[in-house]
């Protein structure tokens, strides 16, 4: 099999599955609840069998988290270079407010595959949303340039990992145009961690 060849496969599957996703999200807006979200009838919708389905969504958590990872590459395909000689807390709130501008278009949706995740009887997805929180929160402090560590680091991550949970339920709950309520609400966190924190502008974390 010849490299071009893997690629045009490889390109064709990638479409496949972003097909799929939207026809989710867009059945999810019509019924109002992602949580009874039925493969089989994505699989009508989508003109293919439920296993066709399957080889790229085992089940609509991973479809949910699909749309997530495709919020991050969102907020990591900022030209970093534009905002570098931005304040610390500017940095931080242009970055991690690309995230939730990436999932705006389907809010409510959204919010309901987190509730969906953190149901109870959910339980096995837990640990995985801990690593993925983790994940964003250390993606999000390296594109912002705090690159500090030991102590300090630890004390980033955790201000930081408190601030994005803290603006998340305000998002999740915000019906306001744009979610500008939430947005405020981010602001509001970074500047108040600016300052109680004296590490946000030392020269370690420049």
């Amino acid at each position: 099999m010849n490299e071009s060849f893997k690629n045009t496969k490889k390109n064709s599957q990638a479409l496949e599955a972003s097909r799929i996703l939207d026809v989710a999200l867009e059945m999810a807006c019509e019924q109002d609840n992602w949580y009874d979200l039925s493969l089989v009838e994505l699989a009508k919708r989508c003109g293919m069998s439920v296993n066709g389905v399957r080889r790229y969504y085992a089940d609509t958590n991973a479809i949910a988290d699909a749309w997530f990872s495709q919020a991050l590459e969102a907020m990591l395909s900022s030209e970093f270079e534009i905002i570098e000689t931005l304040p610390v807390k500017e940095r931080l709130e242009f970055i991690i407010w690309r995230w939730f501008e990436a999932l705006a278009p389907y809010h409510q949706v959204t919010a309901q595959m987190l509730g969906a995740k953190l149901h109870p009887p959910h339980i096995h997805h837990w640990v995985p949303m801990v690593f993925d929180l983790s994940r964003l929160v250390q993606l999000w402090r390296d594109a912002a340039g705090l690159h500090a560590s030991g102590r300090r680091r630890q004390l980033e991550e955790l201000a930081l990992t408190g601030i994005f949970l803290a603006t998340l339920r305000a998002w999740c709950r915000d019906e306001s145009p744009q979610q500008t309520q939430a947005y405020s609400r981010l602001s509001e966190l970074l500047t108040e961690a600016e300052r109680a924190a004296k590490f946000w502008f030392s020269p370690e974390t420049r």
